[in-house]
């Protein structure tokens, strides 16, 4: 019987003649809980103090105001409320209006039937619920979206793992309208000590703040949301614990307090929050593999820069100084470390000896492969009555075969002798671009000598077989070894006719054309810093060195 009375709907009528009002309070007050007004004015006072009507039944022809006026005044304030009209025969021209204007869901004309009337606000009641509840069920969907939304902008606009928590944790508090909010992350299955908080700016609540360790501690062995009321402080306040679970695994645990016996969790509340919950988890659990990415990735840049120092090392950084010669080198990784190299030795019998190779590939196992090479390379190069060029590569060859061809890997190189005695250059070619050489001063018509003698990479067959070629150089010559990360570097060309640019491979013959343009004496660090001026991104290794009769 309570129940019932405290489910009955509110419905009000309106109606100037004593009569009417009364006949219509005794139709419904067993149904309804129902207010009488006699007058507009009376109605609409009525509305200020006890709020939204169900249903409202109002006569039309009042003295003051009509009844279709006083619905028009109620429809922004109560948009869900059904209004029905009691009207005349004669007040066809008002009801047509009152319709069209939608402030009428029904009409009935006086004197009215009381079962056909009854059925009437029956309807008006049902259709009532029925827009209530669809409007409720939007409100929470808009809530439910509004919450994610909010929840995924907070995500979005997180800087890290850290952030994110923190962002979660103030927008969820901020939402729910919580007094406090607390997250604890965990890591390894164990709840760790970092914790990120919400407080609310309410005063006197920062030292109202309960003990949730223990119902911490008991969602994170049931991984199930608890809920709790107590007492702290001789204030009334309702916990609600709830675990972030991605896949079966616990990432964090989020504890909201509400203080005061007028905030209570609802049962919408709390599907909110475990919707929000498992979306919070997806996040927090990729941000957790993009924070260990980064640590990994850290820690490959460590190593990858330690690398690159010991690669450094491995190249001569200090040329050797000769008479009657000049030597300049330069090597330029693609990345932190690369599979290019170059070689300057010269031999207790006085020979100068010159290498530059390209491991095929670029990265760590590149320059694995370059750093085996360069360590086997100074080993044949230091033999006390060292051999050809060509031997040596038949050595090296041999000793790097097997690695190479698992590995799916070659190594092009060209490693050349001269000797300055006699100014004979004896040199060896495996698969490298070819070397060239030309005589001072170079004019625009010249061109340069290649020298073409070569054979296949190292690592493609499982015995190297070639002859050594050999010249003369005279005082004025520059010999250039160079490998195709050079060579093949795109540049802009300028057409002459059209004055139009495009990008092209430089080539050696465009690598030419940069020497004969370069002011003397050569300097191959500003060859170099030409070409990356072209290119937004070092494709590969550039390796150059230079050798020049004085």
């Amino acid at each position: 019987m309570t129940e019932k009375k405290l489910n009955k709907l509110k419905l009000m009528v309106v109606d100037d003649e004593v009569d009417n009002l009364d006949l219509l309070y005794r139709t419904f007050w067993k149904d309804f809980k129902v207010y009488k007004a006699n007058s507009a004015t009376e109605a609409l006072a009525i509305l200020e103090k006890e709020g939204e009507m169900a249903v409202i039944i109002s006569d039309q022809r009042m003295s003051e105001m009509n009844g279709s006026e006083l619905l028009s005044l109620t429809v922004e304030r109560f948009p869900d409320t059904i209004r029905i009209l009691l009207t005349g025969f004669t007040d066809v021209e008002d009801l047509v209006d009152a319709i069209n204007s939608g402030r009428v869901f029904k009409y009935i004309t006086k004197p009215w039937n009381p079962s056909q009337l009854q059925t009437l606000v029956n309807q008006a009641s049902d259709t009532y619920r029925l827009v209530k509840r669809r409007v409720a069920e939007l409100s929470r969907a808009l809530r439910r979206e509004s919450l994610f939304n909010a929840v995924t902008t907070a995500i979005r606009e997180s800087l890290d793992y850290d952030n994110m928590l923190r962002k979660i944790v103030v927008t969820i508090g901020e939402t729910f309208a919580a007094h406090y909010c607390l997250l604890k992350p965990i890591e390894d299955d164990l709840l760790t000590k970092k914790q990120f908080s919400y407080q609310s700016s309410q005063s006197g609540i920062c030292d109202l703040l309960p003990d949730l360790s223990d119902l911490i501690s008991e969602v994170f062995q049931s991984h199930h949301y608890q809920i709790k009321d107590d007492i702290y402080k001789n204030i009334p306040c309702q916990n609600l614990v709830v675990p972030l679970i991605y896949k079966q695994h616990l990432l964090a645990i989020i504890a909201i307090c509400k203080l005061g016996s007028d905030h209570i969790w609802h049962q919408e509340d709390i599907q909110l929050i475990t919707g929000v919950a498992e979306q919070s988890s997806l996040a927090i659990s990729q941000a957790k593999l993009y924070q260990s990415l980064q640590e990994k990735q850290r820690q490959i840049n460590l190593e990858l820069e330690v690398a690159r120092q010991i690669q450094n090392n491995l190249l001569r950084q200090t040329l050797p100084e000769m008479a009657g010669v000049k030597v300049q080198a330069c090597c330029y990784p693609a990345r932190e470390v690369g599979g290019d190299f170059f070689e300057v030795f010269v031999h207790p019998n006085g020979d100068l000896w010159l290498a530059v190779g390209d491991v095929s590939g670029k990265g760590v196992p590149a320059a694995l492969f370059m750093a085996s090479t360069i360590s086997l390379l100074r080993r044949e190069l230091c033999q006390e009555v060292p051999v050809e060029p060509n031997v040596i590569m038949q050595n090296l060859n041999s000793a790097l075969r097997d690695e190479l061809m698992s590995s799916n890997y070659f190594i092009t190189m060209v490693l050349a002798r001269y000797h300055p005695t006699t100014k004979e250059l004896v040199y060896a070619n495996s698969g490298h671009i070819y070397p060239f050489v030309w005589s001072k001063p170079a004019t625009l018509n010249d061109s340069p000598h290649y020298l073409k003698v070569r054979s296949i990479p190292l690592g493609i067959l499982p015995k190297w077989q070639a002859e050594s070629g050999r010249l003369m150089l005279s005082s004025g010559d520059t010999l250039l070894l160079a490998s195709d990360g050079i060579t093949e570097a795109t540049v802009w060309e300028t057409l002459d006719s059209s004055r139009t640019t495009h990008r092209s491979m430089l080539n050696q013959e465009g690598l030419w054309q940069l020497i004969k343009k370069q002011s003397q004496p050569l300097n191959l660090d500003n060859l170099l810093a030409f070409i990356p001026t072209n290119n937004d991104v070092q494709e590969d290794d550039q390796t150059i060195l230079s050798l020049e009769i004085l």
